[in-house]
């Protein structure tokens, strides 16, 4: 696909009668960006690059078209159709064993995560993949954002990725996308011990069609499961995981305890303290039922 989309800003570029170097200074790049662009050498381009091309090439929104898959090539094979279904996916519910989400990082916990495995080539390709990981964050304040739904398994807000001020930055940005709608946030603590997805994470995405897949990933591999009965028995693998993680409310405090840690050396609040508040939180607000009758867990008086 990198080599597509060059071949297209070459020929558009020829007949435009333009030089490497008149669409380098018309999109503000060295005219040595554009020979790698038309190469499939160096760097992939940007979103905005991409734009900028399309726009001095009046190419018609052509390589902003193209640009999308371009940028897929950037991670490894198991991931792109996953990144495909999530870009469409009206609802994403994740249970996330080691780290936050990509929806939910900052930029530097993101870079810290994106610079560790086996599959990244270098300097080059990180920046890309951290690039490609930000932009897709855009789509949570577009008119189309999805319900994001994310149980993290404790361990993820013990782990201080990319040293203790990253990751109180992380846990800061947690509690500030929790405040939105759109967005809830759970923790499943350490104490609740043994459980059905221990191996790696689990995303659950439901289609604009009402068509569901499940995406299981490790650390150097991923699997999609479209077909109904893995996918019915992943969704119900994620039910249960939702219903053992704390309420929403106490799952917050227990985020700002851990942050407070960072700083303070506060430690997480104690099993027996967290069963008894998330009991007093459950009788305030009247407890919690299953929708149509053992769908997924919500509120009474919560969003629809």
């Amino acid at each position: 696909m990198a080599a597509l989309f060059g071949s297209r800003v070459r020929k558009l570029r020829m007949a435009a009668g333009m030089t490497q170097a008149e669409l380098g200074r018309r999109t503000h790049v060295v005219s040595t960006r554009i020979t790698q662009i038309e190469r499939a050498s160096g760097a992939k381009p940007t979103l905005e690059l991409a734009r900028a091309l399309d726009n001095a090439l009046n190419a018609d929104g052509l390589l902003v078209d193209l640009w999308p898959y371009v940028h897929r090539e950037t991670f490894p094979d198991w991931s792109r159709a996953f990144m495909a279904y999530s870009a469409r996916a009206v609802n994403i519910g994740q249970y996330a064993a080691h780290v936050v989400p990509g929806l939910l990082q900052t930029r530097e916990y993101a870079r810290a995560v994106l610079s560790v495995g086996r599959s990244l080539r270098g300097e080059e390709h990180l920046e890309e993949r951290l690039s490609a990981r930000m932009e897709r964050q855009e789509r949570l304040d577009s008119s189309d954002r999805p319900e994001v739904w994310a149980v993290l398994d404790e361990a993820v807000l013990r782990r201080p990725v990319g040293g203790r001020a990253v990751m109180g930055a992380q846990l800061d940005r947690l509690l500030e996308v929790a405040e939105s709608p759109w967005v809830t946030v759970q923790v499943l603590p350490f104490d609740h011990g043994e459980h059905d997805s221990m191996g790696g994470s689990m995303t659950v995405l439901t289609l604009p069609e009402e068509a569901e897949a499940v995406y299981l990933e490790g650390s150097d591999y991923g699997q999609l499961i479209e077909e109904s009965a893995g996918v019915k028995r992943y969704s119900a693998i994620y039910d249960r995981l939702r219903a053992m993680a704390l309420p929403p409310k106490m799952s917050l405090d227990t985020i700002r305890c851990v942050m407070e840690g960072y700083h303070r050396g506060v430690s997480v609040p104690s099993g027996v303290r967290r069963r008894r508040v998330a009991q007093e939180q459950l009788q305030q607000s009247g407890g919690w039922r299953l929708r149509g009758g053992g769908g997924r867990p919500s509120r009474r008086g919560a969003r629809p």
